[in-house]
């Protein structure tokens, strides 16, 4: 088979069956969860529309600047959500700039590699490409990030008295603070290492699953995949190493001392 099926409107409609159906069992019993369903998906539905008449002036467009812009609309918005989803979170600047920053860099960086070197589109930043891979690369990086910096936060935020208690021993930071980083690093990997190891046995990607639909050779898409893959377990290990040591690095301080107060409603 070659080339795509259409979707009507109609055909997008049928499927939202099944999502009625939960809010409707959700109402039924009582889960409270029928009204959070229907906001999702209709913000879901605007803002799929919204991108896609995005990227369609975007990809005519075929401007290294405009490109440029949308990666960064697109960080601040990925930077925004790894602040909200913390629930100890770094006072000030720091709390938006750190995470996001670490996941940017991680995500810029495997990208414009990818790009450059594997895929290499005329032009190399070419929307098409750049835009679709550096989501792809950021959504998942910034799960990590997220994660990565929560754990960490709530680690040291549990366990202050003992961590202060190695510091007034002598104890280094780095020292002090090394089982709360391995066990926020471990936190913020796990879901990329779930992911691949799921990909291919329990699901099919849904990059893969969108090439083979449009009638790519599942063999060709099994390669775009698997460089996606790696693109993807790479960046989240480099934002996820990064947010947590830098956010370590902040909430410590030449002293060797443990700088809780940093931490936003810290008393």
């Amino acid at each position: 088979m070659t080339g795509y099926i259409a979707l009507s409107g109609w055909d997008i409609a049928l499927a939202s069956l099944f999502l009625i159906l939960n809010a409707a069992l959700s109402l039924a019993l009582r889960l409270g969860l029928a009204r959070q369903l229907v906001i999702a998906a209709v913000r879901m539905v605007v803002q799929l529309l919204m991108v896609g008449l995005l990227l369609k002036a975007v990809f005519a467009a075929a401007s290294p600047w405009i490109t440029a812009l949308v990666a960064v609309v697109m960080v601040i918005f990925a930077g925004r959500e790894i602040w909200a989803r913390q629930e100890r979170r770094l006072a000030g600047p720091w709390g938006y700039v750190l995470g996001g920053g670490a996941m940017m860099l991680a995500g810029m960086l495997v990208t414009v590699f990818a790009l450059a070197g594997q895929v290499q589109p005329t032009p190399w930043w070419l929307p098409q490409f750049a835009l679709p891979m550096f989501g792809m690369i950021l959504g998942n990086t910034m799960t990590g990030v997220s994660l990565g910096l929560d754990t960490l936060h709530s680690v040291l935020d549990r366990e202050r008295r003992a961590i202060e208690a190695q510091l007034l021993l002598g104890r280094t930071r780095l020292t002090a603070l090394l089982p709360a980083l391995r066990r926020a690093l471990r936190s913020g990997f796990t879901p990329i290492i779930n992911a691949m190891a799921a990909t291919g046995v329990v699901s099919l990607p849904g990059m893969m699953t969108g090439q083979i639909l449009s009638g790519i050779d599942p063999q060709e898409a099994v390669k775009y995949q698997l460089l996606i893959m790696f693109l993807i377990g790479g960046a989240t290990g480099l934002g996820v190493l990064g947010a947590v040591f830098a956010s370590a690095w902040r909430l410590t301080d030449r002293r060797h001392r443990l700088r809780l107060d940093r931490l936003a409603g810290a008393g």
